[in-house]
């Protein structure tokens, strides 16, 4: 009598010892999916940071280049012409602030430059990480559907005629990427042809 009961509390402790494995498991898988989708989430938000804020910088391109006074160049020397404008007396903002690109967490841009290497027209990430958006962009990033990484993300200020002020061609994407790298002493740029 004694021998059965022994038995059966070796087997009811050998089912509590195998559920609380399965359990152990379980909630192991479970959190390790939940530690995925919040990693996917907080790229997610990144993402969208990283469009909203290079649509500050091509924004502040784009006002750079349509309020150039006559016979001064359409585009800055540097990013922080955009914070004030050097071709005017009196402080004139295209731009906020310098903003950190949100997949680095750092103002490490690159700098998207002009044929000749002297004016910026574009900028675009160092991440080399896959977009989880690739499609349904809106106008103002037309050609980033189905890029393959966020360095393909480029953001240059467009202009809807070839002329402004100064007279020099406005910036306009290339059909490719940056064509050329050529290293500043502050950050990486790339250049990229105008169009005609």
């Amino acid at each position: 009598m004694q021998g059965s009961v022994g038995r059966r509390r070796a087997a009811q402790g050998g089912f509590a010892y195998l559920a609380l494995m399965i359990s152990i498991a379980v909630i192991g898988v479970a959190a390790a999916a939940a530690a995925q989708l919040g990693a996917i989430y907080e790229r997610r938000m990144a993402e969208q940071e990283l469009l909203f804020v290079g649509g500050e910088f091509q924004r502040a391109l784009l006002d750079y280049a349509s309020t150039s006074p006559l016979g001064t160049p359409t585009q800055p020397r540097t990013l922080d012409d955009l914070l004030r404008d050097p071709r005017y007396p009196n402080v004139v903002r295209h731009l906020r602030k310098l903003y950190a690109d949100p997949m680095t967490g750092q103002a490490d841009w690159v700098l998207v430059k002009s044929p000749d290497g002297q004016t910026i027209v574009g900028i675009h990430s160092v991440s080399k990480a896959h977009p989880i958006q690739i499609a349904h962009f809106p106008a103002e990033f037309q050609g980033f559907d189905d890029k393959r990484s966020y360095q393909d993300w480029v953001f240059v200020g467009r202009l809807p005629t070839a002329t402004l002020g100064g007279g020099n061609p406005a910036a306009t994407p290339s059909a490719s990427a940056p064509s050329a790298t050529t290293p500043t002493a502050s950050t990486p740029s790339a250049t990229i042809p105008n169009s005609p």
